[in-house]
């Protein structure tokens, strides 16, 4: 006689879920703020909104927050990566680590979001009727690049997905 066993889980990710991950996303720019100035307390407050609705639709693939000069991303910015898990599991790490003391001299604070294929299947109409949810407009623009390189430094996790955060590093 043999025994079979199985064993089967499903998840299902949440606004709580979504809103754990982009709380930490807000920290990270609270420390930045603190540092640097910049981005202003309504601003986070935006921020936080619009990662929380763009991950709870999976239509989120990077955003990146910090001080571009002459078009390119410097230190103090961060990255985030949105991924599923693909029932793996992944650090969640407590956020926080931003360096102090970079030259911002001649840089403005910036943010740049790119979007996943979930995105690109909307049609036209139900991208405008989703973007009229969120706390601000975001215009077409180039991505800008980066001086120095990006780091891995972080991974928040919830409800079967990640952020993966990348910190831009100077030469």
């Amino acid at each position: 006689m043999s025994d079979s066993y199985s064993y089967t889980e499903s998840r299902t990710f949440t606004v709580t879920h979504a809103r754990h991950m982009a709380a930490k996303v807000a920290t990270d720019l609270k420390r930045m703020q603190r540092f640097y100035g910049k981005p202003s307390d309504e601003s986070i407050a935006d921020y936080e909104t619009e990662a929380t609705e763009m991950l709870r639709a999976g239509y989120l693939d990077t955003v990146t927050y910090g001080f571009k000069r002459d078009g390119k991303w410097i230190e103090p910015t961060l990255r985030y990566t949105a991924r599923d898990l693909a029932g793996a599991s992944a650090d969640d790490d407590d956020p926080g680590r931003i360096r102090p003391g970079a030259d911002i001299s001649g840089a403005s604070f910036y943010s740049y979001m790119t979007y996943t294929a979930a995105w690109d299947r909307l049609s036209q109409a139900e991208r405008e009727a989703f973007k009229a949810t969120l706390p601000f407009a975001r215009n077409g623009a180039a991505e800008p690049g980066v001086l120095g390189y990006l780091s891995n430094d972080r991974t928040y996790s919830s409800g079967g997905r990640a952020l993966d955060r990348a910190t831009v590093r100077s030469f």
